[in-house]
């Protein structure tokens, strides 16, 4: 092992790239716990967090008419795509409207990223979210590492840092 032509292993969640042909492909990821919900984007898709597991996940806690929430919006509108396959963020709208969210998503450039809308406020609950704009990340093993307010620059170290980058 670990010398070339050794036997080759497979890495949960580094993807096939590295499978030999004939090779089983690597087993999923475990869900854990916290990744186990389901909700409706704003667009009308069904969303199960269940597909993200085994990567690290970032959650935004937002409302639509919260200033702080703007200001991050732009931040995550520039970071969400360049880590999209590795570092997911997930908006979580709460605390309004739903035309009112669209609206904001479409103000922001959020549209490649997911929104889900939880007006109702459950996932909101379930994370013991009391207050916008939060951010919670989760590691990739399921683990809660930070759950709280992030600037534009510390989210985007966090992200990068969580990435890999």
């Amino acid at each position: 092992m670990g010398r070339l032509g050794g036997p080759l292993t497979v890495v949960r969640g580094v993807g096939s790239t590295g499978t030999p042909a004939g090779a089983p492909p690597a087993a999923p990821a475990q869900v854990p716990d916290i990744l186990r919900f389901t909700g409706t984007t704003l667009t009308g898709a069904a969303f199960d967090a269940a597909q993200l597991a085994g990567k690290p996940v970032v959650l935004w806690f937002w409302a639509p008419w919260c200033a702080t929430c703007a200001s991050q919006a732009w931040t995550v509108a520039e970071v969400a795509p360049r880590y999209r396959d590795t570092v997911p963020i997930i908006g979580v709208a709460g605390l309004g409207e739903q035309r009112a969210m669209k609206e904001f998503v479409t103000e922001f450039d959020l549209t490649g990223t997911p929104q889900i809308e939880d007006r109702k406020g459950a996932l909101w609950k379930r994370f013991k979210v009391t207050e916008q704009s939060i951010f919670v990340i989760i590691d990739r093993n399921g683990t809660v590492v930070h759950q709280g307010f992030l600037d534009g620059e510390a989210l985007t170290a966090r992200v990068a840092a969580l990435a890999g980058a």
